[in-house]
């Protein structure tokens, strides 16, 4: 699995989250309930915070994006694809199957 992020939704999540040089970690996690994941009944959440078990990972716009190898069953054979919606000014989020 592989993670991709738009240069723009790498700025998007720099200012929401008032991201600073020392703090230049976001992870991706599974979280119960939330509508629009991959896996009914669950969705993504983001939180600002260092890695314990990095299993995927990119480095956009000096973040390095991550998902811990215990959530990496949540995307099961799909690459995470995140763009900002320009009419929403939010991040998308795309689940593309890899096989």
């Amino acid at each position: 699995m592989n993670i991709q992020i738009s240069k723009e939704a790498a700025k998007w999540y720099k200012k929401e989250f008032d991201i600073e040089e020392d703090e230049s970690h976001m992870r991706f996690f599974v979280r119960y309930g939330g509508i629009g994941g991959n896996v009914p009944g669950f969705s993504l959440g983001v939180s600002k915070e260092q890695p314990v078990d990095m299993h995927t990972s990119t480095e956009v716009e000096g973040i390095t994006f991550f998902i811990e190898g215990k959530d990496a069953w949540y995307f099961d054979d799909k690459d995470l694809k995140i763009n900002l919606n320009h009419k929403q000014y939010e991040p998308e989020m795309k689940y593309i199957q890899t096989k």
